[in-house]
């Protein structure tokens, strides 16, 4: 068995590192802002207590797709989906996946072919909504955003009314993600009245 690179891994874990300093629009319950590796902890742990609604599915693939969904964003940071959505009402091709996959690219440099190719295509896979797995953690990825939303203490003037369709068509269909769904907009409305009261 060949020696793993450890020099590029380490490269790589510096550069990954810095999701922990990458903010979201979500903030935290204190008020401060979330950063990415947060999101994708939680995104993980999310999937893990999940894992046996979907025994069909291969868990360590989920858990990994959670891991590595948003590394791109190492280097160019987040772009928050209401900016995303009136980017795409100005431009219709507009997206942020292109430039994502160019900079999880970039990122994984520093790995060996094999793990480059691991990686980036968990990251396909995940984009394109390929597979199951990758469905799921498109799902999770939604609710555990509107999860922070809810949760969070968020700035004045917070618009609420875009979770309650936000990522809609990747949270129905199986009745344990339709059922969190449920939940959580009702959190939304509950949170949306109080804001607008």
């Amino acid at each position: 068995m060949a020696t793993p690179d450890l020099a590029g891994m380490l490269e790589f874990l510096r550069s990954a590192e810095q999701l922990k300093s990458t903010l979201r629009s979500c903030h935290a319950s204190t008020g401060r802002q979330e950063s990415v590796a947060e999101h994708s902890w939680r995104l993980a742990l999310m999937a893990m207590l999940l894992r046996h609604e979907f025994p069909e599915l291969d868990s360590e693939k989920v858990l990994r797709m959670c891991l590595v969904h948003d590394l791109g964003e190492a280097i160019n940071g987040d772009i928050p989906a209401p900016e995303q959505a009136r980017r795409r009402e100005e431009d219709p091709s507009a997206g942020k996946a292109e430039q994502e996959r160019r900079d999880l690219v970039t990122l994984l440099e520093p790995l060996s072919p094999a793990l480059q190719l691991e990686i980036t295509m968990l990251w396909d896979e995940y984009e394109a909504a390929a597979s199951p797995e990758a469905r799921l953690v498109k799902a999770l990825d939604k609710l555990e955003t509107i999860l922070q939303h809810n949760q969070g203490r968020n700035p004045p003037g917070f618009d609420y009314s875009f979770n309650l369709d936000y990522g809609r068509h990747y949270t129905g269909g199986h009745p344990v993600i339709v059922e969190l769904r449920q939940i959580l907009d009702e959190e939304t409305e509950s949170r949306r009245q109080k804001a607008e009261g």
